[in-house]
């Protein structure tokens, strides 16, 4: 019993915390307590932002910043990732709390988070790395239109109209502003976009962000602009509280609940994998991550948050980005990031309750026209018309339909590009025999396959084979096919019966090992004439060949 308790343990220690997780603080701790006051300066407006934006309410978003970024830091998977509210999270959202009503989050962030959690202990977080490039990419852009969209309400000082379409929405809110309110805010936004353009260019150090949003605020209280606020924030985090489970409403829940899930794993896994890759301030790279670790402990965030009244939550690359380039190293900077927020709620709510909603709506335009890349968008672009084409679909789903949807369509075209391309890439050549010329060699055809063999190739093979003519043996080689699959395999079945079946004996040279089990499996040795027709070497194969030959012309006189 002890022994299967040290091994269950052992199972699962991979997803805990350990001393590792920590080794280099001694060293790193001044760099890492320096970034996590950075990243937390710069996630207080992207917080709030993201909690208006999806409908929850600016509140919402401050506390899942704060709870679902301690929790990730110290349960995820890499040690530089700073976890929150982020802008696809919000687009997901947003239609589901128009629906379901924000009473309905709480319950939704724990159904996600569960199932996010059951992602990574089933292994499937390294599963990320099979989705395109021209995917992300186009996903990525999608979003970004999303979000410059639903801002449009703030933007216009309007209380904007929930649906599922953000563009319909967005013209719909657009056309109910009002003068003089629609100029006032429009100025914020303007405002707010100038500032953090010029300081991006003219001081990066500084948080361009809150610069903006801290002088648009006063602006406001200076000028006693009547214009929409964030409103009354609590100044202490509620008490965890489990929410109401209702049976019908984990019936409506459950498919939202799925495309939380998924889109917080991928957004998450993709996150964790870009911050990889970064280098900090002294070149050295930010260290590598656990793929599973990292989705069970996002999981953990999001069922978190939801017992505090957050939403789901999910690896934030701007933020892990700034995290990584201000010098982190270990897991204290996220978690000095989740304090540094909570401090703001407790010694400075009565200010934050005062900032002008436009002022946020105007901070995540300029945050959706940072997330896309011009080079990238146009080296896709560049790169093969299957690319393009998928980039482009991506991204026009994700904004007409859902993100889920886009993801599934951009992949299923990515990967029926990706089989033409193989299908063209495999070919049958005849050969001709190699070394002096024997009477009767014209009666018999080399065939060499290349490339793959499968479900895409095989019928456009089997037709080439099979209009071969005055052949009296036929010689496929197997040497050079790459990848074989069972359709291939029934395909190199129906040619061997078809040849057969016309008077041409049908030689195999060149099985490779692995290929092996699959073809007897399927029965391509079975319909050769005699299991003396499977060969190692060509010269034998065309050998035998040539006894056939002779015993046919020997047979005719």
């Amino acid at each position: 019993m002890s022994q299967d308790v040290r091994t269950g343990t052992g199972r699962f220690s991979r997803f805990l915390p350990s001393r590792a997780d920590y080794t280099n603080l001694r060293r790193t701790w001044r760099s890492d307590l320096l970034a996590g006051i950075t990243v937390g300066i710069v996630a207080l407006p992207l917080a709030l932002a993201f909690g208006v934006s999806s409908g929850v309410g600016a509140e919402a978003g401050l506390i899942t910043a704060i709870v679902a970024g301690l929790v990730a830091a110290v349960m995820g998977g890499s040690p530089v990732q700073v976890s929150g509210p982020t802008g696809a999270m919000v687009v997901v959202l947003a239609p589901v709390v128009a629906v379901h009503g924000v009473g309905s989050v709480a319950l939704l962030s724990l159904m996600a988070g569960v199932l996010v959690c059951l992602l990574g202990i089933s292994g499937l977080g390294r599963a990320v790395a099979f989705i395109p490039w021209p995917v992300v990419e186009g996903f990525t852009l999608g979003i970004a239109a999303i979000i410059f969209l639903q801002q449009v309400p703030l933007a216009t000082g309007t209380a904007g109209v929930p649906g599922h379409n953000t563009l319909l929405a967005a013209i719909e809110a657009a056309s109910g502003a009002v003068a003089p309110t629609v100029m006032l805010t429009l100025a914020l936004v303007a405002g707010v976009a100038a500032v953090m353009v010029l300081v991006q260019k003219l001081f990066r150090a500084l948080p361009a962000s809150l610069l903006a949003v801290l002088l648009a605020t006063v602006s406001a209280e200076l000028l006693q602009l009547d214009i929409p606020r964030i409103g009354p924030l609590p100044d202490s985090l509620p008490t965890p509280l489990v929410p109401v489970i209702d049976p019908t409403a984990l019936g409506s829940l459950a498919m939202p609940a799925v495309a939380i899930a998924f889109l917080a794993a991928i957004e998450s896994l993709l996150s964790a994998r870009v911050a990889a890759g970064m280098t900090g301030p002294d070149g050295a790279p930010s260290g590598a991550y656990s793929p599973d670790r990292e989705l069970t402990g996002q999981g953990l965030a999001s069922i978190a948050a939801g017992l505090f009244g957050g939403m789901p939550a999910t690896g934030a690359i701007a933020r892990t980005a700034v995290n990584v380039r201000s010098g982190a190293k270990t897991r204290m900077a996220a978690a000095v990031h989740a304090v540094v927020l909570l401090g703001i709620v407790y010694l400075a709510s009565g200010m934050v309750s005062r900032i002008p909603l436009a002022a946020l709506g105007g901070v995540l335009m300029v945050t959706a026209f940072r997330m896309v890349s011009r080079r990238t968008v146009a080296a896709i672009l560049r790169s093969t018309r299957s690319d393009a084409a998928v980039f482009v679909l991506t991204a026009i789903i994700t904004v007409a339909f859902d993100l889920i949807v886009a993801i599934q369509i951009g992949v299923a075209a990515a990967a029926l590009f990706t089989l033409r391309k193989f299908a063209s890439l495999s070919s049958v050549q005849r050969e001709e025999i190699s070394g002096p010329r024997a009477s009767g060699d014209e009666h018999i055809a080399v065939f060499r396959l290349d490339g793959a063999m499968f479900f895409g190739a095989a019928e456009r093979i089997l037709q080439e084979i099979s209009q071969v003519k005055d052949v009296q043996v036929a010689i496929i080689r197997l040497s050079q096919l790459r990848m074989l699959d069972a359709t291939g395999a029934h395909a190199l079945v129906e040619v061997i019966s078809a040849l057969e079946l016309r008077g041409v004996t049908v030689l195999i040279k060149g099985v490779r090992p692995d290929h092996l089990a699959l073809v007897t499996n399927v029965g391509v040795i079975r319909s050769l004439r005699h299991h003396k027709h499977l060969f190692v070497d060509l010269p034998a194969a065309v050998e035998h060949a040539r006894g056939h030959v002779r015993r046919n012309a020997a047979y005719r006189l």
